[in-house]
């Protein structure tokens, strides 16, 4: 079904709003709540409470350079919440040395190549009638939906993850905090 040129200019235009002011209200919270715009990489950024599970993956997989001085780079953040998925043995199974591909495979999953920013997104959407595709660095895909005023991820297994933070930008990219791990189809 084909959605109508102007329905999907006028949820852009909801969509952007939305974001627009939950990033408005964020400055009136205390500062642990959200990340720090203030940092300079997006390397030093995961290094935060609520990601250490995720800055453990960068450090295991040394990619911390990478992060640190390249870019720019799309990140979708899984919260160290988002982890629950997986339980503390699979946890630490991934982070045995042997399988150290896997866990940059799930890395790199969780990044695009680019300053892909939510109104970035919602463009795509919207040039997608209602959904958009992006490559991550890994090199599988994920879908990029609407579900009310959330923009949901799914990656190829049907798991999906909302962005619960959107466009914290930095000086080699951008940081978008999501609520769920998405997987790759061959991790």
């Amino acid at each position: 079904m084909k959605v109508p040129q102007i329905l999907c200019y006028l949820l852009c235009c909801l969509c952007c709003h939305a974001l627009y002011s939950q990033a408005q209200s964020l400055s009136s919270l205390p500062s642990t709540v959200y990340l720090d715009a203030g940092k300079n990489s997006i390397q030093t950024s995961l290094n935060s409470d609520s990601h250490n599970l995720l800055f453990a993956v960068v450090k295991a997989v040394d990619m911390e350079e990478v992060l640190d001085m390249s870019g720019p780079f799309t990140v979708f953040a899984p919260t160290d919440n988002a982890f629950s998925k997986f339980t503390q043995e699979e946890l630490a199974d991934l982070f045995k040395e042997e399988n150290k591909k896997k866990l940059k495979t799930l890395l790199t999953y969780h990044m695009v190549a680019g300053n892909l920013t939510a109104s970035k997104i919602l463009r795509a959407m919207c040039r997608g009638e209602g959904s958009a595709s992006f490559t991550t660095v890994q090199g599988n895909k994920i879908i990029a939906t609407m579900h009310g005023t959330d923009i949901v991820l799914t990656d190829g297994l049907g798991n999906q993850a909302r962005i619960t933070n959107a466009d914290v930008d930095y000086s080699n990219g951008v940081v978008h905090q999501i609520d769920s791990v998405i997987l790759p189809t061959d991790l």
